[in-house]
């Protein structure tokens, strides 16, 4: 998947060893550095040649109206989409006047390298001009973790045969409303095929200059965005450094500022430019403030001085991962690709400080910036057990979106709050309801998340105090959207069930469904979580929990309702299949046949209209064995292995979302080696380009779920009823797996070897845990090994429709598969039938 003698195996960098322009996108992608509020795409510093010239802001974005082809009630209105923040990476070099232009010059060495120890990206270059000057160039760009408004880059030219004249142009350009590589004209929009994945196009000015000036070597643009009303401020500031003699030249504009050292280069005598650049942006305050936090925050940073900023960069990521590294023994390459997913959540986490995580992170402007469910599920279980504080961050932006999730579910005749499935301010953003508002779901993974955190870190404090205001109005609304049905038609609590009609699951291949399994479990979860919640509340802190009854006006029967309801979930099961429908429906539609779906139409999204897609079995990714894994401990390991085997085949992997949980329940029931070949895909997903869009941006929640896939798919680490407890599945090539958890305060390193399992607490509280069923106490400074007999169960291959053989559905019908054509072919019956129904087309 990967270009080894181009990108070699390192395990704590991502090395480049030659310049190429066909992948620019995925580069830029591959080696951005960002912090959770600023980022940087990998552009090169000469400011040409890229795909995307990408400086994006959390939260930073424009509104627009959405015009629907046609309207209804309660459609989403108005859409949100990341704004392009004014580009500081532009420090281009001449040599006589001569651009350093990387397509057509004579590059002698070539090294890039993101370094995930020093937070660095880094870039090493030797440059033979026309006339036979040799020229070494050495660049860096680091986005603070510790000063989140602060960048700070570097180039440092070296010309070193020859005397020459050197010139250094710093800019800033303003991208966002003129892409041109010197800014400040508006470019046609670009025309690309479909894809739903990539950002709006907006094609009116979006940023409005306010204040910009100039001095000798600090430069200043503002603006404010037109529709949302947000500000943003850019300011930087230049250190020059060089025993030549230099001059400066400057230039301003609303949509670009330069800053221009002229030098006299000596052979040998280096020229080294720092460029220190802050950002602030702001939901209303007036541009010029932002100004002078910026001027603040540079005048900051130029009193401790650039050394010090290093020197805290990597202070700050050896706590990373010291609290967050998860060690593969002998695969170097996995190692690599690892630790270069877990340094995208810190840049995508670290400092979002009461943002949403986006799903591209700042790497991006893939999906419009948006916040998706995908944090809650994706990336919460990693902040929670590495970082608490980033995962609680994460949780106050759902919080501080309640009250438009009150007037989302008002709207749509539903008590309590309804999340959005995709926003930046609050608001549902999705023009498609389908796939997008009728994702009730988002719901429940919100609540889901809530509870994994306060089990993780014991932060009832939150809980009590914010968290519950999230927990009691998510239940409110499947109180009021779901109904009660009786067999007898009298509902005396004797058989009636409780379900949940006209929802989408996870899977966006099949839509508006009633009782989709994944939804009604997930919302079983939240209704038990937000009584039990309360009722903890009343009996630890009286006055807190009258403070909440009175907030919240909640009546004294809602926590019983909402149990009541909890208990007469509908969960969907066929007795003929053995196996949980995904839906009430879902089994009485034709099978997709996969197998037989040439390549050239895959993504299906891409090449079927979503009425084609809908009428079949077929999955864009895990909906069920999602349910399976994050409600676990309501399912039979019989149920999980049928289930698994049933859905797996039917999943297409369209969604880079699939694959980590594919490879957790694989794992479990016994499919080892599928495991390891899911999560080679999601490993690699960004690094080996699978999905073909990574210019974009960072999968983010695939990222995060290669966390999980290490602990809780071969670590085998559950905390169901918020207790610990493991059961592992280490693959057969791995001699060891370790990974570092923190549990209400303790620090726990798990190592997991063929027949071993290690767990060491470093400090806090003794902590409790279960391995397969047998208790262990950790306590601080101890440590407890655990004999293992085996890795779980093998199963070799994995799961085909034919393995279903004469399988019949409730009313009596054989399984058949075919794939969607104009003439409609003869369908694939699967089972004893196949022959005669002609299998061998």
């Amino acid at each position: 998947m990967i270009d080894r003698d181009r990108f070699p195996v390192d395990p704590w960098q991502l090395v480049e060893r030659s310049f190429d322009l066909d992948d620019a996108g995925v580069t830029e992608t591959l080696f951005a550095v960002g912090n959770g509020y600023l980022g940087m795409r990998g552009n090169h510093p000469e400011g040409r040649h890229a795909v995307e010239h990408g400086t994006f802001i959390n939260g930073l974005h424009e509104t627009f109206p959405i015009r629907h082809a046609e309207q209804a009630y309660g459609f989403a209105e108005v859409g949100q989409t990341i704004v392009n923040a004014p580009d500081a990476k532009v420090m281009r070099v001449y040599v006589d006047d001569e651009p350093l232009a990387l397509d057509v010059a004579d590059v002698r060495e070539y090294e890039r390298v993101l370094d995930m120890r020093d937070g660095v990206l880094r870039r090493h270059i030797l440059w033979v001009t026309p006339s036979g000057k040799e020229v070494r160039i050495e660049f860096e760009r680091l986005v603070s973790f510790e000063e989140k408004h602060l960048a700070v880059m570097t180039v440092e030219v070296t010309v070193l045969n020859s005397d020459a004249p050197v010139t250094v142009s710093c800019q800033i350009l303003n991208r966002q409303d003129g892409e041109d590589v010197y800014g400040g004209t508006p470019s046609a929009p670009k025309r690309a095929g479909f894809d739903p994945r990539k950002t709006e196009k907006l094609h009116e000015r979006v940023l409005q200059p306010q204040e910009y000036w100039q001095d000798t070597l600090r430069s200043a643009l503002s603006y404010r965005v037109t529709e949302s009303g947000m500000t943003v401020a850019v300011v930087a500031d230049h250190l020059v450094e060089t025993a030549n003699e230099y001059s400066v030249r400057t230039l301003i504009e609303p949509d670009i500022a330069k800053n221009v050292f002229r030098v006299q280069a000596k052979a040998g005598v280096p020229v080294r430019v720092t460029k220190l650049v802050s950002y602030h942006t702001s939901r209303g305050v007036p541009a010029r403030e932002l100004v002078d936090r910026c001027r603040r925050t540079l005048d900051r940073a130029l009193g401790e001085g650039v050394a010090v900023i290093r020197a805290r960069q990597r202070e700050w990521l050896d706590g990373f991962w010291e609290r967050s590294d998860v060690r593969i023994g002998g695969h170097d390459d996995l190692q690599q690709a690892t630790r270069w997913c877990l340094f995208q959540l810190a840049q995508a986490a670290a400092r979002a400080d009461g943002q949403g995580v986006p799903a591209k992170g700042v790497t991006g402007s893939g999906y419009s910036g948006h916040y998706f469910w995908d944090t809650e599920i994706y990336v919460l279980p990693f902040l929670a057990y590495t970082t608490p504080l980033w995962a609680r961050n994460a949780l106050r932006m759902r919080y501080l979106m309640l009250p438009a999730a009150r007037r989302r579910a008002f709207q749509l005749n539903e008590a309590g709050a309804l999340f959005p499935w995709r926003t930046i301010n609050g608001e549902e953003a999705s023009a498609y309801y389908a796939a997008g508002t009728a994702q009730y779901h988002i719901n429940a993974d919100v609540s889901f998340a809530l509870a994994k955190y306060v089990r993780a870190t014991g932060d009832d404090e939150f809980l009590f105090r914010e968290g519950v205001d999230i927990a009691v109005e998510t239940a409110r609304l499947w109180a009021t959207l779901g109904f009660w049905r009786s067999s007898d038609g009298v509902l005396d609590g004797e058989g009636d069930t409780f379900h949940i009609h006209g929802v989408t699951g996870p899977d966006e291949y099949t839509t508006v469904v009633n009782d989709n399994l994944f939804t009604n479990v997930m919302a079983r979860f939240n209704l038990r979580f937000a009584a039990r919640t309360v009722r903890e509340m009343a009996e630890a802190d009286g006055e807190v929990y009258r403070q909440m009854v009175d907030r919240l006006a909640l009546e004294p029967g809602e926590p019983e309702a909402w149990e009541r309801a909890a208990e007469a979930m509908h969960i969907p099961f066929s007795p003929s299949l053995g196996i949980h429908p995904q839906d009430h429906v879902f089994l009485e539609r034709e099978i997709w046949d996969l197998e037989n779906t040439p390549p050239d139409k895959r993504p299906l999204l891409l090449h079927f209209h979503p009425l084609v897609i809908y009428r079949y079995q077929v999955l864009k990714q895990a909906d069920v064995v999602l349910a399976l894994f994050l409600q676990g401990n309501h399912f039979s390991d019989e149920d999980k292995l049928a289930d698994f085997e049933y859905y797996d085949p039917l999943t297409t992997g369209d969604s880079t979302l699939s694959a980590v949980v594919q490879a957790i329940l694989a794992a479990e029931v016994g499919y080892q080696d599928l495991a390891l070949e899911y999560f080679r895909e999601s490993i690699f997903v960004d690094l080996g380009d699978l999905h073909h869009n990574a210019s974009d941006g960072v999968h983010v929640a695939s990222a995060g779920g290669v966390w999980t896939a290490l602990v809780s798919g071969f670590g085998g680490m559950r905390d169901h009823f918020g207790e610990l407890s493991f059961d592992p599945r280490l693959p057969a090539a791995w001699p060891s797996l370790e990974f570092v958890l923190h549990w209400h305060g303790t620090r726990l390193v798990v190592t997991v070897t063929r027949d071993q399992l290690h767990v060491r607490a470093t400090d806090g509280d003794p902590v409790g845990f279960s391995v397969r069923g047998t208790g262990y106490v950790v306590g601080a400074g101890e440590e407890v090994v655990v004999p293992l007999d085996g890795q779980g169960p093998v199963i070799p291959g994995r799961p085909s429709l034919r393995e279903l053989g004469d399988a019949r559905r409730e009313d009596g019908s054989l399984l058949s598969a075919s794939v969607p054509t104009v003439t409609s072919a003869i369908p694939l019956v699967v089972g004893a039938a196949d022959v005669e129904h002609g299998a061998d087309v």
